[in-house]
């Protein structure tokens, strides 16, 4: 356990921490305290009290000693000698012709250097400037680049609201601000309606989104149906501060806009839905086909035989209009059907060639206007066929009408 003090250097900037050591300062006391930059002057504003030094990630810097009236007056000098350089630097930039807008000098306890901070659009070559300062002013000279608000927040001045800005009056850091807040507290999204005087999102956006969350959660949105002491409608709008939701009413042909208290409607949670689900519709009794299972598998290359309803598996009275048209159907399904080559895998299978004749090898009594047909290698064995014989015999008379001399 030890004791720290808030310190604070410049007008409305943050606040650092640091160790007491030993010092007992109260709020409004000036020090002199150890920084990176060396030794410098800050005014108190927060006494010494005891805490955990371990909950700060590095260790704290201690404060020297109480400021004297010596050490009081000669930083009133340095801010009169700022004044006095941040003339000369803008005569300088205006000389070397650069693109950066100079907004405050600030001059260090120890008189080592002087800080020039600038605003500009992008990166700015200073290197000859910085060569120039440095010869007039014999210490060392260094340049920052700031953003917009910072900018505002050294120059101070008025908001929108008629009040000082908040970064020039009691901000001491920047929170992230997003148009995605504007939207949820219903603002005009013009940008002159919600921009600060350094151009950026008003920093007073922040203040209120936390409760505009929190709120929008427990109430319903906009076009969702509510249920109303005076009857259910849709929701029209919400108004957020006042904690009320306008909703829209039907009266005959007409429909009128109340407004509710929260507490006065119902609405169901969202995943907590009061409806039931619809029940399963049943289905007509001409759709409701029951399958038989048959008590033995057909084999794939077998034709139904059957001839009757009774005999098909998988019909019934009320999926045929007639006993005509199932058989009809039947027969043209066993014609379809062909039956299925089981040869198995691995071994030649042998198709017959349609358009090849085979004659039996028994001589056919020659005449003397016909001739004998050829008989291939392949079909010696082999018995013609009714159909070959007579397909033969049409051949021949065909060939004796048009020789009839042969």
């Amino acid at each position: 356990m030890g004791k720290i003090i808030g310190v604070q250097f410049q007008k409305n900037g943050k606040m650092y921490w640091f160790d007491a050591n030993g010092i007992e300062a109260q709020n409004g006391d000036y020090v002199i305290v150890d920084t990176i930059r060396g030794y410098d002057l800050g005014e108190v504003m927060i006494g010494a009290r005891e805490t955990d030094e371990t909950i700060f990630r590095t260790p704290l810097k201690k404060v020297i000693r109480t400021a004297t009236e010596q050490d009081i007056q000669h930083s009133v000098e340095n801010r009169e000698k700022e004044k006095e350089a941040l003339v000369i630097c803008q005569q300088k930039i205006a000389e070397h012709k650069l693109e950066m807008k100079l907004v405050s000098v600030e001059y260090a306890f120890d008189n080592s250097k002087i800080l020039f901070f600038f605003t500009a659009n992008g990166r700015v070559d200073f290197r000859s400037l910085v060569k120039d300062l440095a010869s007039i002013f014999k210490m060392r000279i260094e340049l920052r680049q700031i953003g917009v608000r910072d900018e505002a927040k050294m120059l101070g001045g008025l908001g929108p609201c008629g009040r000082t800005i908040c970064c020039g009056s009691f901000l001491d850091q920047f929170q992230p601000v997003s148009i995605k807040m504007a939207k949820e507290q219903n603002l005009s999204l013009n940008p002159t309606k919600i921009s600060g005087v350094c151009g950026r999102l008003m920093c007073c956006l922040k203040y209120e989104q936390d409760h505009y969350e929190q709120t929008r959660k427990k109430m319903p949105k906009v076009g969702k149906t509510v249920t109303t002491p005076d009857g259910s409608g849709p929701v029209t709008d919400l108004n957020i501060v006042k904690e009320t939701v306008f909703v829209r009413l039907a009266d005959g042909d007409s429909s009128e806009i109340k407004e509710y208290p929260i507490e006065m409607i119902s609405f169901p949670e969202p995943g907590n839905s009061t409806e039931t689900p619809a029940k399963n519709k049943e289905k007509p009794a001409e759709a409701n086909i029951t399958e038989k299972k048959p008590e033995k598998e057909e084999s794939p290359c077998e034709t139904s035989s059957a001839s009757s309803l009774d005999e098909l598996p998988g019909l019934t009275e009320k999926t045929v209009p007639n006993e005509q048209s199932a058989e009809k159907k039947l027969k043209n399904r066993q014609k379809n059907k062909a039956p299925r080559n089981n040869s198995q895998l691995g071994k030649p299978v042998k198709r017959e060639n349609p358009n090849r004749i085979s004659v039996s090898d028994k001589p056919v009594p020659e005449t003397e206007n016909s001739k004998k047909l050829p008989v291939h290698n392949d079909d010696k064995g082999k018995e013609p066929s009714q159909g070959e014989t007579s397909w033969a015999d049409a051949l021949q008379k065909a060939i004796r009408a048009i020789h009839p001399d042969d």
